[in-house]
């Protein structure tokens, strides 16, 4: 393998650079023209670290390949979210436009120690708050299947990067599906662990009980190689687990087939109102593919997901009020210049500062927090998620995994959903549950949706740290899925 191209997956380029038949700055010469080919037109950054990169690249080169680093000369692009020590960190807000953190999140340090190079900062919705990347103070996102449809979000930057070949994986966050909706969207594999299997410290907090880290990839086996180097119990963060981190990229051979498993099927997913046919086909066919493979498929309910976006929103918009209380134009962050005094500072402040989705869900947030509201719809939420947690449990001791898709439809077009906080908000119903039981899943490329021609993902989910069985359930049914081509809004390019 000599010649790089912009298919080529995390495991092809990590052997072309062990074996010398790629340098790492060819690697990351390739990537940064790759990006300057392809962002005009996606917007997936909003910071480009090249001239670091490349020196990087040949302190490498002179040092020679190591394979003990997992990931020794790979270039990753790393969502906005994630602090990165001395480049910008804005989480796509003008709050944070000018914030240069002077350390790295635990995942980015996890990276760099295996050998990783940070290339660029990846757009999102602001502070982690959408599922279309439209609320980016810097623009949205565009899916590269069609330029004039969303990317997901609200990883939506590292989506399209990965999916545009600018790297061969990125790191997001997933709040309510923020990884797994982008990956379906865009055609890639998108993982998120179990609640406290990857470190959060240095992750600007949107949901303290929901954000988790995790990889955006072309393959499972990516995923896998990637998780293994970020997962794993982190002192800094009192909700990081001390459970051992298997080694994932080694176990996933280990089940060549899937004779023996049971796929749990449950009926408030597979016969929700909204399911679009042409997602409804691909995944059935990603279903049929796998009892071909031996699998077994049995009915499931669960009853309590119906109310799980209700719950959802009342839970992350509360921790969001609280956790952006601290941007108030006094410590850090924008400040307006012009205020008179302090109430109308912090007012004027916070107004400029924040997009209207944020503010939205601040004003909501607060309000269900406040005193009279707390036990009527915060402390009912925290009930209902307690439900859909032992629901869930429930249903995954009479299966191995249960199977759902991604996501009702397929990539939406940019403006469809802006004008209709509630219809986007339901983009996520099939995603969100699994944020409040805190379970790990993981977002499979199952073809390309024959009426839209956009990519159809299917999202598999396991017990609390069962990552392995996920990955080789993922692994041994992405050999018989078909592959999906080259994006075709960039086909040309």
């Amino acid at each position: 393998m000599s010649t790089l191209t912009a298919d080529l997956n995390l495991t092809e380029l990590r052997q072309g650079l062990l074996s010398r038949d790629i340098s790492v700055l060819e690697a990351v010469e390739h990537a940064s023209r790759r990006i300057q080919e392809t962002e005009p037109l996606i917007n997936a950054l909003l910071h480009v670290n090249q001239e670091q990169a490349l020196r990087q690249a040949e302190e490498l080169d002179r040092q020679g390949p190591n394979p003990a680093r997992t990931l020794w000369g790979i270039p990753v692009i790393i969502k906005d979210v994630l602090a990165t020590k001395g480049l910008p960190t804005s989480c796509a807000s003008k709050m944070l436009q000018d914030f240069i953190p002077f350390y790295d999140s635990e995942a980015v340090h996890r990276l760099k120690q295996a050998g990783a190079i940070i290339l660029g900062k990846a757009n999102m919705d602001e502070f982690a708050m959408g599922s279309s990347n439209e609320n980016s103070a810097f623009g949205p996102s565009r899916n590269p299947w069609d330029l004039e449809r969303v990317p997901g979000g609200s990883s939506g930057g590292p989506a399209a990067s990965t999916a545009a070949g600018q790297t061969p994986f990125s790191l997001g966050t997933d709040t309510g599906g923020s990884i797994r909706q982008p990956a379906g969207f865009c055609g890639l594999v998108g993982l998120k662990p179990t609640y406290g299997r990857v470190s959060r410290f240095g992750l600007v907090a949107y949901g303290s009980s929901l954000d988790q880290i995790g990889p955006l990839t072309r393959t499972v086996e990516d995923a896998a190689r990637v998780l293994r180097v970020i997962a794993g119990h982190d002192p800094k963060d009192s909700t990081s687990a001390p459970v051992e981190v298997p080694d994932y990229p080694a176990r996933l051979a280990e089940r060549p087939d899937l004779k023996g498993l049971t796929l749990g099927i449950p009926e408030e997913y597979w016969d929700a109102e909204g399911l679009s046919p042409e997602v409804n086909q691909g995944c059935t066919a990603a279903l049929e593919a796998a009892r071909g493979l031996g699998a077994t498929t049995v009915p499931l309910s669960l009853p309590s997901s119906k109310y799980a976006i209700a719950a959802y929103y009342i839970i992350v918009m509360a921790e969001a009020s609280s956790n952006l209380a601290r941007y108030d134009g006094v410590r850090y962050g924008y400040r307006d210049r012009e205020a008179k005094d302090l109430i109308e500072m912090y007012a004027r402040s916070r107004s400029a500062g924040f997009g209207p989705e944020v503010q939205r869900r601040i004003i909501l947030g607060t309000y269900v927090l406040s005193s009279g509201y707390y036990d009527a719809y915060y402390r009912k939420a925290a009930q209902v998620r307690r439900l859909i947690r032992d629901e869930y449990d429930q249903a995954l001791r009479h299966c191995d995994v249960i199977c759902a898709p991604v996501a009702p439809t397929s990539a939406f077009r940019l403006g469809e959903k802006t004008d209709d906080p509630l219809q986007m908000y339901l983009t996520d119903v099939f995603t969100n549950p699994l944020n409040l039981t805190g379970l790990p899943g993981l977002s499979l490329p199952c073809g390309l949706g024959e009426q839209t021609g956009m990519p159809i993902g299917i999202q598999l989910f396991a017990p609390a740290f069962a990552e392995t069985r996920l990955l080789q359930i993922a692994w041994t049914l992405e050999q018989e899925l078909p592959r999906l081509p080259r994006p075709s809004g960039l086909a040309s390019r």
